[in-house]
């Protein structure tokens, strides 16, 4: 009777099959062809599909090349992947030495490792693992990839390159600069007009300046305001600068949120007995940071993106890897696949960080 009873409510193969095609049709309807400015746009759509993906599938993957060592490999007419085959070491890690890629590696799993308990959405005591990641994991890396104690060879930060150093420069730029911007942003929102005051000039002075700016000022004029025989590593002076600089739109990213809080939400905190900290630290950040989460991302990601700019200051970071590459005599002329390999390396975090970003987002509206 219940394999019967089962047999009952199943449908027929075809009528599935029928209901199948007819939701589908429905749904390219209701999306795609609702209107007819809709459906203009579906066509035009499709058609520069059809016009851009058959030669862009026959250069990247029908007629491209990945096998061989040298350029003599590439013959087929299509995109020759053996370059970044070949390559591939040095725009992961630039110049680091070999013998000590394994540093790099295991900084790279400590970072998991920490980053796990932040980013898991049931984790108790959150708080001491964020310490922990901006805290004892920045420590143990720099132990790691600099080297010079406890038996580990020192590595010149002048190696140091490829995609490596941009994770490098966007994790201690993020992990400064979000602190900073949270003081800064509650301190132009202070009743002390001193306070206020500065926190408003450093926020301007930093807006109203480029950074590339900032970066040609890292390395050329601090060292001039350093006493006599007092040097400081460049990638020191520049994570320095992009900190300062990122601190300022962070500051007005986290003051959007906390204009976004209701002021009866400080009254029912002072009514409590909390004082200004702990009324800030747990009534107030929680909900502010929690509205300002898309623009955090947002400025997360550009700042990814502007580690490239490094490369003034005579950092190899990813792009500046390929770009050194391209003018090796024995790889010339693939400068599309160098620069394809270093967008899709920097599309592939970004997205990372933005589809991250949307997940907290719905975590946090779900609660309301």
């Amino acid at each position: 009777m219940s394999g019967g009873s089962v047999a009952m409510r199943l449908k027929p193969p075809r009528e599935r099959r029928a209901g199948t095609a007819a939701w589908a049709a429905s749904w390219l309807r209701a999306n795609l062809f609702d209107t007819w400015t809709n459906t203009l746009l579906t066509l035009l759509v499709v058609a520069a599909a059809a016009l851009i993906l058959p030669p862009l599938w026959r250069w990247g993957v029908a007629h491209a090349t990945l096998s061989g060592t040298t350029r003599a490999a590439c013959r087929g007419g299509g995109a020759c992947w053996t370059f970044i085959r070949v390559r591939l070491p040095l725009f992961f890690y630039g110049h680091y030495p070999a013998a000590a890629r394994w540093r790099v590696d295991l900084s790279f799993v400590l970072l998991a490792v920490f980053a796990a308990p932040v980013l898991r959405t049931r984790t108790r005591r959150r708080g001491l693992a964020v310490l922990l990641l901006v805290t004892l994991f920045p420590a143990l890396a720099a132990v790691l990839l600099a080297g010079g104690v406890f038996g580990l060879m020192p590595v010149e930060t002048n190696a140091w390159g490829g995609l490596m150093l941009d994770v490098v420069i966007a994790f201690v730029t993020v992990a400064g600069s979000l602190p900073l911007g949270v003081l800064l942003a509650l301190g132009r929102r202070s009743h002390l007009p001193v306070v206020r005051a500065l926190a408003i000039g450093f926020i301007e002075l930093w807006r109203g300046v480029p950074l590339l700016t900032v970066l040609f000022m890292s390395a050329v004029m601090v060292p001039l305001f350093l006493p006599q025989g007092v040097s400081l590593d460049r990638l020191v002076r520049a994570l320095v600068a992009l900190i300062l600089f990122n601190a300022a739109y962070m500051a007005e990213v986290v003051r959007g949120g906390l204009q976004g809080v209701p002021p009866g939400q400080q009254e029912a905190a002072f009514s409590l007995g909390l004082g200004w900290w702990r009324m800030q630290a747990l009534v107030v950040l929680p909900q502010a940071l929690r509205i300002a989460v898309p623009a955090i991302v947002n400025t997360v990601v550009d700042l990814f993106k502007d580690t490239t700019l490094v490369s003034i200051v005579g950092l190899a970071d990813l792009l500046g890897v390929v770009s050194q590459a391209l003018k090796d005599p024995a790889w010339l002329g693939f400068p599309t696949e160098g620069y394809v390999f270093a967008a899709a390396m920097f599309f592939v975090c970004c997205f990372a960080m933005s589809a991250y970003g949307r997940r907290i987002e719905r975590q946090l509206a779900a609660g309301r």
